[in-house]
């Protein structure tokens, strides 16, 4: 696990836009943390640095939202789901295995679904309004992009 903190809106937004630019059809990345702490923030930096510009907004009620960019992203808020077979139900398989990138909002709640190899990246508060980013990549492609983010 490697530890980024954020000591401002622009830095967490650059990191965010940074790992927009290194993902790759494919990748998965997990957001966890508290209500507010970051995560829709972080989607929207990812987005731009897919070159997504319409406005992305959580997808809380219809649990997975679409957009394209150099690559597809497909974003899940998962807050609202009450089973696995509410996943299934929307076929999250044929988006997790796709030929786009999947950034899953509250992954904790469906974790046992997750792809073995994903980002995970849960977000806490810090002192003074910062933003402690927990990441942890599972394979060796996720280290090299952490350690982009790590020279922010």
């Amino acid at each position: 696990m490697k530890t980024i903190i954020s000591n401002s809106e622009d830095k967490t937004f650059n990191i965010g836009y940074k790992l927009g630019e290194l993902l790759q059809v494919g990748d998965i990345v997990c957001l966890t943390g508290d209500l507010g702490a970051g995560k829709t923030t972080m989607t929207k930096a990812i987005a731009k640095g897919l070159n997504i510009d319409e406005y992305i907004t959580s997808p809380t009620f219809t649990i997975v939202h679409e957009y394209e960019g150099r690559e597809k992203l497909y974003h899940f808020d998962v807050y609202r789901v009450g089973s696995v077979e509410e996943m299934e139900d929307i076929g999250y398989e044929e988006y997790f295995y796709s030929e786009g990138v999947c950034v899953i909002e509250w992954a904790n709640l469906i974790e046992e679904i997750i792809p073995e190899k994903h980002l995970w990246i849960n977000i806490k508060y810090g002192l003074n309004n910062e933003r402690i980013m927990d990441m942890v990549p599972t394979s060796e492609h996720f280290k090299k992009i952490v350690e982009e983010l790590e020279r922010i």
